[in-house]
């Protein structure tokens, strides 16, 4: 049992060990409310879906939190953890064993003086609480009893840190690892250093999201004379509000602003009322989560988060189909389709001697008067160019205005899939081109090879006729043939050129469906390929997207 002097009342007390057991069975775990749930269920869901999109590094804030939100449920929640944290000389040490009411850290005028955490524990079952933060059982203490029932303190567990500006790197090393695990804390300051910058800089500033469990005490006013008190606590509430520290004043939730004076006890009696109601209420582990989770989303702001609106577009679906029929040549392809109707119309509609001169003229046609056509080698180039462009136009289209991460995955998925495609849409325009054989002729195209067949007999009737009164065969009379003649020689014409504008509609309209055919070929490879990766992966960012505003908007 160590002996220490009580500064406060200037007697001896006996602080005593803690060695009782660990808590019993009868503690109940501490439970979160349903919002907290949510947001670490949506916490969780958030950081198993973007494992494979972001490093560890970006991540690891958020699985820290997890890790001590899951144990701190599983400990105690009829306890409150809290730190007294300080500087070199502010007087925290004297503040703890005030509120101890027993002489528990060692105070004295040598720096520093508290080497290694203390904690003090009003209440059983407080041990895994303890024991998560590393002290041992031989810096654990009681307070003495008061013989009075149940201390207003009952379920507080009251660590004394190190200074935080120790010049021993170990006890700053403390300070920062019991810091992230407390529940709550008091910063201890004294009218010389409570504007110091490493206070505010390091501490204050980067936890101001955990204003609701957080006190500022300015100790060691009995050193101030008159109403200077006042006016450093003034300067100190202007600090914290730029710092971004939410004061808790006129009854709004915040961090409590007192000032004390621990060597006199001034002060100390309305800080041990706040803290016992603080400590009565056990919201302090919930709240100091939440403010982590605040804390690990707003750091994840810049991987998840977008001003503007994101994905593929209709009109963006529709120009990627497009430039794969242009690759595919699915415009030539209903062209060539529309001049074969027509082909195979006026041959079969056309006259006699036309077509007689036509075959002629295509038989004795030399095959080097034809027009240069492109080689295969250039047309496949041409067609891998337009291909690649196509997919870089939609990826940079889909990943616009996406999170780095997210639009680098995107990108990546949509090279993955146009890799082979060139290949593939060289295939399908094969297999899904204009068809061989002849078109499928309409139902009166007999009737108009038979007309046509008329006017040549009609030309025959008169010509023989004509021959006949010439031999001397038949009577004189030219009316009747030659006007034979003449039917048969303007009809062959007029009935073929009546069939070729009669045939513009349905071979417009065959080389139209050879094209939509092509075209909804080659949309329907580029979809399977390119577009149902990348929305693959925008689905994945809404997904996280959605979570991570469970995360946000939960607790706001």
């Amino acid at each position: 049992m160590a002996r220490r002097v009580d500064e406060t009342t200037g007697g001896n007390q006996y602080a005593v060990p803690d060695s009782r057991p660990a808590a019993p069975p009868t503690v109940s775990p501490l439970v979160y409310d349903g919002p907290l749930r949510s947001r670490l269920e949506a916490l969780r869901e958030l950081v198993g879906l973007s494992r494979t999109r972001l490093d560890s590094r970006t991540l690891a804030e958020a699985g820290r939190v997890l890790d001590e939100a899951s144990a701190r449920r599983r400990l105690s929640g009829q306890h409150t953890v809290v730190a007294i944290a300080g500087a070199t000389g502010s007087g925290k040490s004297q503040l703890f064993n005030a509120l101890a009411g027993v002489a528990i850290s060692e105070t004295g005028v040598r720096r520093p003086t508290t080497a290694a955490p203390i904690a003090c524990s009003w209440s059983d079952g407080a041990a895994s609480l303890i024991e998560r933060l590393g002290i041992p059982p031989r810096l654990r203490r009681r307070p003495l009893p008061t013989g009075d029932g149940d201390s207003p303190l009952h379920g507080l567990v009251l660590v004394d840190l190190p200074d935080h500006d120790s010049a021993a790197v170990q006890h700053r090393e403390h300070v920062d690892r019991i810091l992230a695990l407390v529940d709550a804390v008091i910063w201890v300051v004294d009218p010389e250093k409570y504007a110091d910058a490493v206070l505010h800089e390091r501490y204050l500033r980067p936890l101001a999201a955990h204003a609701e469990v957080m006190f500022v005490v300015l100790n060691q006013i009995d050193r101030l004379p008159g109403e200077a008190a006042e006016q450093v606590l003034d300067d100190l509430r202007r600090l914290l509000d730029e710092d971004g520290i939410a004061l808790g004043e006129y009854g709004e939730p915040g961090t409590t602003v007192l000032a004390l004076s621990a060597l006199t006890g001034d002060g100390v009696g309305e800080l041990r009322e706040v803290l016992g109601q603080f400590v009565a209420e056990r919201a302090a582990p919930a709240r100091r989560i939440s403010a982590d989770v605040d804390i690990a989303a707003a750091r994840l702001w810049p991987v998840y988060a977008t001003q503007r609106r994101t994905g593929l577009s209709e009109q963006a679906r529709e120009e990627f189909a497009d430039r794969l029929a242009d690759a595919v040549g699915a415009t030539a392809a209903g062209e060539a389709a529309e001049r074969a109707w027509l082909r195979n119309a006026n041959r079969a509609c056309g006259t006699p001697w036309l077509r007689l001169w036509r075959w002629y003229q295509d038989r004795g046609e030399p095959t080097t008067g034809r027009l240069p056509s492109r080689t295969q080698a250039d047309e496949e180039a041409t067609a891998r160019q337009r291909v690649e462009q196509a997919v870089r136009t939609v990826a940079d289209r889909a990943s616009a205005g996406l999170p780095a991460p997210w639009a680098q995955a995107v990108r990546e998925a949509a090279v993955r899939g146009s890799r082979g495609l060139p290949e593939a849409l060289d295939e399908l325009s094969v297999r899904a081109g204009v068809p061989t054989g002849r078109p499928p002729r309409p139902g009166w195209w007999p009737v108009a090879v038979l007309c046509q067949a008329s006017m040549t007999i009609l030309q025959f009737l008169g010509g023989l006729w004509l021959l006949g009164q010439i031999v001397g065969v038949m009577s004189p009379n030219l009316g009747v043939p030659v006007l034979l003649m003449v039917i048969g020689i303007v009809g062959g014409p007029l009935i073929e050129w009546s069939c070729r504008m009669a045939a513009r509609g349905p071979a417009r309209r065959y080389g139209l469906e050879a094209e939509r055919r092509l075209r909804e070929a080659a949309a329907g490879c580029g979809r399977a390929r390119v577009l149902d990766p990348v929305a693959a992966e925008l689905l994945r960012y809404r997904e996280v997207r959605e979570q991570y505003g469970r995360v946000v908007g939960a607790g706001r």
